[in-house]
């Protein structure tokens, strides 16, 4: 869940610094949302709880590194970013280091709200913007199934960031200006189911724009361009269009495959961060890939942003 897709220039936030030193913006500084009142009754559904971590690529990042094994949440792995280096977090169900003690609401709220039971922020690092969008029932059912995995005792060191990327409260500021929006983009129905479910997990679990999309000055998503591929948000290297403009010669049935096997049209094979998006997506089911497909294939042509030429 944790993952490096929010890429944020220094200017701006040094400008979202100076807002909160300021307290323009107080509110959102201080008062950290929540999900409100008692979750209403919910029997939990372990198999759909399973297909929500592996749409939401958990895996990918939250899997303690050099092991094998898949579903040992201990944390750990580094992300590096422009502004610092990430620590993924422990979120196995061990009692003391991971999120064993969290309640249902603390699950829902750390994933919709990205605020942390103690009422911190988590950085946007952590994709809750696009998780936002996830159904309440599919988020219960994912921390249900967390619930049954290996516990792994030990607490991930702390994220290395310097000055003034360490102020989390500098985080409420962007929070206020991109948290909470319902894209009508994102939301508006389809007369055909199976592309309703594929827009839903593309723009919500699976949260492919944070890394596919490029970014405004103050970090959030190009509107216009979602989907239309950019600067890779890890640092180097660029990201591929997925709308109908970077997938044209790329059928219905090419995307299926490549989210199962990361082989491409062409014979060749996927390679860094995405490596470990597809195995996740192999996991999903036949009928979850062939949507996530139909959906990108209904996109418009987008045109992305200039790639910088080599010297």
């Amino acid at each position: 869940m944790l993952k490096s897709t929010h890429k944020f220039r220094a200017a701006a936030w040094l400008g979202i610094f100076a807002l909160a030193l300021g307290g323009a913006v107080g509110f959102a500084i201080t008062s950290p949302s929540a999900v409100g009142g008692q979750l209403p009754p919910h029997k939990a559904d372990l198999a759909n709880g399973e297909a929500a971590f592996n749409a939401g690529g958990c895996a990918s990042c939250h899997t303690t590194p050099d092991q094998p094994e898949r579903l040992l949440l201990g944390g750990g792995l580094a992300i590096h970013s422009p502004f610092g280096t990430f620590y993924a977090p422990n979120i196995s169900p061990d009692s003391e280091d991971g999120i064993g003690g969290w309640s249902e609401r603390d699950f829902v709220t750390a994933m919709t709200k990205g605020t942390s039971p103690k009422g911190q922020h988590y950085y946007p690092a952590f994709p809750y913007a696009s998780y936002q969008h996830a159904s309440i029932g599919d988020l219960r059912d994912m921390f249900a199934y967390l619930k049954t995995l290996p516990a792994a005792s030990g607490k991930v060191r702390d994220h290395d960031l310097g000055f003034p990327f360490n102020i989390r409260r500098a985080v409420g500021v962007w929070k206020a200006l991109h948290l909470g929006s319902d894209d009508a983009a994102l939301t508006k129905p389809s007369a055909d189911a199976k592309i309703n479910r594929g827009a839903y997990l593309v723009n919500g679990l699976g949260h492919c724009a944070e890394c596919h999309s490029p970014r405004d000055t103050l970090g959030g998503i190009v509107a216009g361009q979602r989907l239309a591929g950019g600067p890779n948000p890890e640092g180097e290297g660029w990201v591929p269009n997925i709308t109908r403009k970077g997938l044209k010669d790329w059928s219905e049935s090419d995307i299926a495959h490549f989210l199962k096997t990361g082989e491409t049209p062409d014979g060749d094979t996927t390679g860094g961060s995405m490596v470990r998006v597809v195995r996740n997506t192999a996991r999903l089911s036949d009928a979850d890939r062939a949507a996530i497909a139909a959906y990108l294939k209904s996109l418009p042509a987008v045109e992305g942003p200039a790639r910088p030429k080599r010297s």
